[in-house]
């Protein structure tokens, strides 16, 4: 089922402390690569801890994503017939859906960039760091939007990473889990593990804020993967990403569990080159308990009949950070 890893993960906590796992006690690393160790404080012994002693963070996000083909969405009733098929499966799976009056108006526009190494060392090492500013009427708007993720296939390793910046200013930490659909075939699902930091780029005060040694201040656990201190990151793929977004309305699972989905085009900024689309919605929860049996079923039965109607329009096996770093070809390794 699509939230069976959110079960299957507290069942696999409570087995830390027991005999189950007696062996693993003694790991105080997590291999993330083969000569990188990231530190996991305390690890399986006990309640596990970062290291100033607070608990790990738990998954409090669902976020379920099917990766499109960009080469329909050549206007924005391309975006509105998605939502038709959307609200069609919803009704045929028992999902509520309430339509959003945004829908019938102009998309939202985003700019986004990515930063990274020459090598791109953060991303072969399962991290991701964005910048995001919105648009309103053609102007930027608001204060540009930062967030820095430790993305992995693993649970654990995902939560051990410390994502806690050291800035002076204000954050919020989200712990998703990532449902996206198998990488060969449709029907199925693959869950990524992504521990997320966010703030508002007026809340870092560092001087230099493209060099190494200050995302090491900012970000301690990337020490690992740090080189030279006059090392500077910059834009992946010289990319500039523009986001069209469409609010579509909202899935209603039942019991408090219903949340808004969108559906969203990435193109390059300036050439317009069609990279990729994405449908999404996000659920969520103050604790892996409030989701019921039925919510989760209902989630799953709706994420995996929408797969098998849109199936002409899937991209398999991409995520959207992937298709930014493949713009020159010669993608890097990751972990997605």
């Amino acid at each position: 089922m699509l939230l069976e890893a959110l079960v299957a993960s507290d069942k696999k906590g409570k087995k830390h402390g027991g005999k189950h796992n007696r062996k693993e006690k003694s790991l105080a690393t997590v291999t993330v690569k083969a000569n990188i160790h990231l530190p996991v404080p305390e690890l399986l012994t006990g309640e596990a801890t970062y290291a100033d002693g607070k608990p790990l963070d738990n998954i409090t996000y669902l976020e379920a994503k099917l990766i499109l083909k960009p080469d329909r969405f050549i206007s924005v009733d391309a975006f509105r017939d998605f939502g038709k098929l959307v609200q069609k499966v919803a009704k045929r799976t028992g999902v509520g859906f309430i339509s959003d009056p945004e829908t019938s108006r102009r998309p939202q526009v985003r700019e986004i960039t990515f930063g990274d190494t020459s090598d791109f060392r953060l991303y072969n090492h399962a991290f991701i760091l964005r910048r995001r500013i919105s648009y309103v009427d053609g102007f930027p708007a608001g204060d540009p939007e930062i967030v820095f993720k430790f993305r992995h296939t693993d649970e654990v390793t995902a939560a051990a990473f410390d994502v806690r910046p050291n800035i002076a200013g204000k954050y919020r930490i989200k712990f998703k889990a990532e449902a996206l659909p198998l990488k060969d075939r449709v029907g199925g699902y693959r869950t990524l593990y992504s521990h997320n930091c966010q703030f508002g780029l007026s809340q870092m005060h560092e001087a230099d804020q493209t060099s190494m040694a200050t995302l090491v201040r900012v970000f301690p656990g990337l020490k690992a993967i740090a080189r030279s201190p006059d090392e500077h990151i910059t834009l992946v793929n010289e990319g500039i990403v523009e986001e069209v977004l469409l609010p579509l309305g909202e899935l209603d699972f039942g019991k408090g569990v219903a949340r808004k989905c969108d559906i969203s085009l990435w193109r390059t900024r300036g050439e317009h080159n069609h990279l990729v689309g994405e449908f999404a919605f996000q659920l969520q929860f103050p604790r892996r308990e409030d989701v019921a049996d039925k919510q989760k079923i209902l989630a799953t039965q709706f994420y995996i009949s929408l797969q098998q109607e849109v199936k002409d329009w899937l991209a398999l096996g991409v995520t959207k950070t992937a298709m930014v770093y493949r713009l020159k070809g010669n993608p890097p390794q990751s972990h997605e």
